[in-house]
């Protein structure tokens, strides 16, 4: 490890105020330093939205290489830390996340760390993952998506879930998956309490029959 980055990490270490930690946080995540992945992922336990903001952006700019560590590394014992997490693995669309974030959509008691699963779930690049896998994790993504859909009783998490399940709809082919989408965006529109979450869905209807005019009559 460099002098340089044993400073930069030293100085998250040694914040004495919230001030300091989210500035010497932000210059960490700024020199985009794989080194210090582990501390921008500590930070995201540290109760402090300024400097885990920083830290989830740290993370989403070294891409690939904080993916495993966050993964390792979340804390599970900490709601923030996980909410922060969940999202900077939404962030980074890997593939490899979609155990931790099927999980926590459906399950995790914080509804901030359902909300950010269930939007990351739509927004995977599932091109990374092998051929032979694509499709069972597609089915998996659309059975927790459809229940979160439905079933959790937090209306902004069932938003994030409508939000995810167009995302998942417009990176298909496979309208066996597709039409379930579909079918669940108009009923969402029609029996959900929240007229948020009933308007996301009117648009997300909308604009995913627009890429595939075909759905407009099923």
């Amino acid at each position: 490890m460099t002098s340089s980055a044993q400073q930069l990490i030293r100085a998250v270490e040694v914040a004495d105020s919230a001030i300091s930690l989210t500035q010497a946080t932000q210059a960490l995540a700024q020199a985009c330093l794989p080194e210090g992945i582990p501390t921008l992922i500590a930070v995201l336990s540290y109760n402090n939205p300024g400097a885990a903001v920083a830290a989830v952006d740290g993370l989403i700019q070294l891409g690939e290489s904080a993916v495993q560590p966050l993964i390792e590394l979340l804390d599970g014992y900490n709601y923030s830390g996980r909410a922060w997490g969940i999202r900077a693995l939404a962030g980074l669309e890997d593939p490899r996340a979609l155990n931790l974030l099927l999980d926590a959509a459906r399950h995790d008691f914080a509804l901030s760390v359902r909300r950010a699963a269930a939007r990351g779930l739509g927004s995977l690049r599932w091109q990374q993952l092998p051929a032979e896998q694509m499709r069972s994790a597609h089915a998996q993504t659309l059975e927790t998506l459809l229940a979160v859909a439905v079933e959790d009783v937090e209306w902004v998490v069932r938003y994030a879930a409508i939000v995810g399940l167009q995302g998942l709809a417009q990176a298909v082919e496979d309208h066996g998956l597709i039409l379930p989408i579909v079918h669940q965006f108009a009923q969402s529109q029609e029996q959900d309490p929240e007229i948020a979450v009933r308007c996301r869905a009117r648009l997300a209807q909308q604009q995913v029959q627009a890429q595939q005019p075909q759905l407009a009559t099923a």
